[in-house]
């Protein structure tokens, strides 16, 4: 009786049948592939500020360097050498970028700076990451209220100020004109 077990065991092959799984597989993976969502990441070049170096004096003037500073309730637009340029307060709603990106396209359209391409932001150390983007976003590209669409239907935008530098800003002082 063992003799014809053992024997009948030896004798049964047993296949491996994946024709089944084949099939699935060729339809699951093409169909995961069109469904799949790719992520698009930007990336976008900025300027970190080198270390503070010393400099011989030279009687030519030192170029234009535009800086916009964020503070806790305002933005305030400076050129590096000449001082304060405009103060833009908070409105209701928070930070102003219109008003930021409307000035700033008038400081292009000045000629001192439509062949600059370069802007320091300066922020407190508080600052909020989504109101650092959004006045990047704000530097950046020139905000129309209408929209300027190229024959495919796409928005166009334009440039201001796409060199974004970064560092921390300066201690505010109070002056006797007021904040």
């Amino acid at each position: 009786m063992f003799k014809r077990k053992a024997k009948r065991l030896r004798e049964m092959n047993a296949e491996l049948n994946i024709t089944a799984f084949m099939n699935l597989m060729v339809v699951l993976v093409p169909f995961l592939l069109i469904t799949a969502v790719f992520s698009q990441v930007s990336i976008l070049n900025l300027n970190l500020p080198t270390g503070v170096t010393e400099s011989e004096p030279t009687d030519e003037e030192p170029p234009k360097a535009l800086e916009v500073v964020i503070r806790a309730d305002k933005f305030d637009v400076l050129e590096r050498n000449s001082g304060l340029l405009k103060r833009i307060p908070n409105i209701e709603s928070g930070y102003d970028y219109v008003g930021l990106n409307t000035f700033l396209q008038e400081v292009k359209a000045h000629p001192e700076f439509n062949t600059d391409t370069g802007v320091t932001l300066l922020m407190e150390m508080d600052t909020q990451y989504d109101i650092l983007v959004q006045t990047m976003d704000a530097v950046r590209l020139i905000e129309r209220e209408e929209r300027e669409l190229d024959e495919l239907g796409n928005i166009i935008q334009g440039e201001l100020f796409p060199n974004i530098s970064m560092g921390d800003a300066p201690p505010e002082t109070n002056t006797a004109e007021g904040k």
